[in-house]
């Protein structure tokens, strides 16, 4: 038992207190450790070095939204990465409203799915683009009907096959959009306790801003885990070499099948007179014999030339290049 203290002592000490003489802190070194809290209900899958390795992939899948949907929206399409996370699915299936378009993909080779989850108001813009209007949302959302649905399917299986690209470093996939679904209580595909990353893209069709949400169950990307980090991902990432590239385009170029056209000259004649055109009838075109025919490479009118013959074949002779477009 400690020695008690009498009633001068305590005034002592206190006075002591008072006047910052004493210090309370404990002197002694003490044993101090980090101690981390682990939730056993939501275990750490998921690291920081996945996560921002995440980030890099879908960036690289960014560009290539920006790069391939205005092809088909015939709009300007501007695709951001804001952030990945890490969260279960129950997290996730909660956070869903009604109606939400998400489309299940299949990532094969690698077994399981993925969604991807687009706001409804890119949806709507979608189709509406697509059916040849402005792009504008609904202002009170709705359930999609079939033929929406299947048009909205179009694009999601294009958004589906330029994940292989940024996946190559990874893994060769060969993705497949199994189907859409608009009710979120039928989007239990995994367990709700399982651990996800949440890649969240920001989509901007003109005027139109929308998130689009890549749910990405551990339980798929566990055989690549390894892979997905920035280490591995800066030493597998391949080296492009623009002169070759060039050269190669050059080859193909300099290999392709063109069609090139001299116009002897024009005429205008009736319908008539064309039945009934014979074998040594002449038909009257509004050029002369010393006048140059113009040579058209496609559609676009680029040389002026001299017309002959070359070994008991028509030819023409260039004469001069025209420059302008």
């Amino acid at each position: 038992m400690g020695d008690v203290l009498s009633q001068s002592e305590i005034d002592n000490l206190l006075s002591a207190l008072n006047n910052g003489e004493f210090d309370p802190a404990v002197a002694e070194d003490v044993d101090e450790r980090q101690i981390k809290d682990y939730d056993f209900a939501r275990p750490s899958k998921f690291s920081k070095d996945h996560l921002r390795t995440l980030v890099f992939i879908f960036e690289h899948y960014a560009r290539l939204l920006s790069t391939n949907l205005p092809v088909y929206l015939r709009r300007n399409v501007q695709v951001e990465v804001m952030h990945a996370e890490a969260a279960t699915f129950q997290e996730f299936s909660n956070s869903l409203s009604n109606p939400v378009l998400l489309g299940v993909v299949n990532f094969a080779p690698l077994e399981g799915t993925i969604i991807l989850e687009m706001a409804s108001g890119l949806g709507y813009t979608i189709v509406d683009r697509m059916l040849g209007g402005a792009g504008t949302p609904l202002d009170k959302a709705r359930e999609f009907t079939e033929i929406e649905l299947t048009i909205i399917e179009r694009i999601m299986v294009v958004c589906t096959n330029l994940l292989i690209e940024p996946w190559q470093n990874v893994q060769e996939l060969e993705p497949m959009l199994e189907r859409i679904e608009t009710n979120s209580q039928f989007a239990q595909f995994v367990s709700p306790n399982e651990m996800t990353s949440i890649v969240t893209m920001s989509i901007k069709i003109g005027d139109v801003e929308g998130l689009m949400n890549i749910c990405i169950p551990y339980a798929v990307v566990e055989p690549v885990i390894d892979k997905i980090n920035t280490k591995y991902w800066y030493s597998t990432a391949e080296v492009k070499d623009d002169d070759a590239y060039r050269e190669i385009i050059e080859e193909n170029i300099n290999k392709a099948q063109i069609p090139v056209r001299a116009i002897m000259g024009r005429s205008v004649i009736s319908v008539n007179d064309f039945i009934h055109l014979q074998v040594g009838d002449i038909i009257k075109v509004d050029t002369k014999v010393e006048d140059d025919l113009d040579i058209y490479v496609g559609n676009i009118k680029k040389f002026s030339a001299l017309p002959g013959a070359y070994d008991d074949a028509y030819a023409v002779k260039i004469k001069s290049v025209y420059r302008e477009e």
